[in-house]
Formats: structure tokens, sequence, C-alpha cells
């Protein structure tokens, strides 16, 4: 079952809290990884030529209308606000050890050119790594990551998947990168700061994972074959 989430349900322990099953450090990394996401997306949003991507343009435009407390909002979704492709398990399958770092570079374009792609890279590589190695479930949620990935991720070692995330920053990107009114909902629910047309915004998203999830068995049976 997919849960509402908001730093507001952690403070106050309300019914909709995921506390319940998810420890306070995981959610609070999660929160810590959107707010540092986010800052990479203003800060590309602001390189020369990001007028060419919708999103891009989008973020220029109201990432300066939130204040400490909105993006903070903004941060606080039960999920995680960049992919690393963690839906594709063949991705990270094809690139397990030892030939690590050697396939598949060009099938994905890089969206991050910004330096601070490669510290974020490496943090969320290493959360996701974490997750598909002790909470399965929370990897599902919060990232969108179906069991086979979950078991691919789980063969790497920490210093592995350091190393993955140093050479393949090119496989990180927003998560619905398209879907620039779901963007546009958040960022103005999380400058608005009204507390149902926030958790609407949040909601959506979750709608959108979870539909992508049930799409999930349908990969892993192919993969099965």
């Amino acid at each position: 079952m997919l849960l509402p989430y908001g730093s507001e349900d952690r403070d106050s322990g309300g019914a909709g809290s995921a506390d319940g099953w998810l420890c306070r450090g995981t959610l609070a990394s999660l929160t810590e990884l959107n707010e540092l996401s986010l800052g990479m997306l203003a800060e590309q949003a602001a390189v020369r030529g990001a007028s060419g991507s919708l999103l891009l343009h989008l973020i220029a435009e109201l990432w300066r209308t939130l204040d400490a407390s909105g993006r903070r909002r903004a941060a606080g979704c039960p999920y995680l606000l960049v992919d690393a492709g963690f839906a594709d398990p063949l991705r990270w399958q094809s690139s397990r050890a030892p030939q690590i770092g050697d396939a598949g570079d060009g099938a994905y374009a890089g969206f991050f050119t910004v330096p601070c792609a490669t510290e974020v890279a490496r943090l969320v590589f290493t959360y996701a790594w974490h997750l598909a190695r002790s909470h399965e479930a929370a990897a599902r949620l919060l990232l969108g990551m179906p069991a086979p990935t979950a078991a691919a991720i789980n063969d790497y070692t920490l210093r592995q998947i350091h190393t993955l995330a140093e050479s393949h920053t090119q496989w990180l990107t927003p998560r619905w990168p398209t879907r620039v009114q779901v963007w546009r909902e958040l960022l103005l629910a999380a400058a608005s700061g009204e507390p149902l047309v926030l958790e609407r915004a949040r909601l959506r998203g979750l709608t959108l994972l979870a539909a992508d999830a049930r799409l999930a068995p349908r990969t892993e049976r192919l993969l099965a074959y």
C-alpha cells in the first residue's frame, strides 16, 4: 500500500506518517537527497542552454519563488525526485562486476552536466544500494525499484556501487522529466504551503509510482524466460 507522507506528518506523528514501518533515518535521508536534487536541478537550469528543456525552464521560473521552508516542503515527497533507471533491471544487471563501468554507456543520454551531479549520483546510488540490501519494500515505494533491480544492486559491494555512480552519472535524471505539469503542481504547492494542496501534489506522484509498479510484474515475467 502506498502511504501519504510529509515532513509535517513526521513531526506530528499523524496517521498519514510512514514512520510505522520505515525508520526515521530512511525518510530523513530521502528528504536530504531530494533537497540536493532540487538544488542540482536549479543549478542545471542556470547553465547556458538549459532553456532547451521544458522542465528546466519551469525549475528556473519557479525555484526563486521558494524560500527555505518551501524548498523543504518540496523535498518532503515520499519518493525520490530523481531517478537512475531503477525500473530497468537490465541496466543494472549488464553493468554488474567484474565488467563494471564497461557496458552500455552510450545508450543513456546524460541530463546533468553540473559538477555536483557526480556527488549526488554517488549519494543516490548508495541510498539505493542500502535499501535494496536492507528494505526491498522501501526501495519499491521510495525509488520505484522492482525486485529484479533490487537483486542486481544487492550483488554490488559498497566500493563497486561508488565506482558505478562515478562512471555512470549520465544515468541520473529527474523523475518524470516529460511530466512538466506534475513538477509544476508540486513546486507551486510547496510555495503555497497549504497542506491539502501539497498533499494532493505528493499523492499524484505516488499514483504515478503505483502505475509504474503495476508494470513491474510484467517485466519480471519477461526476465524469467
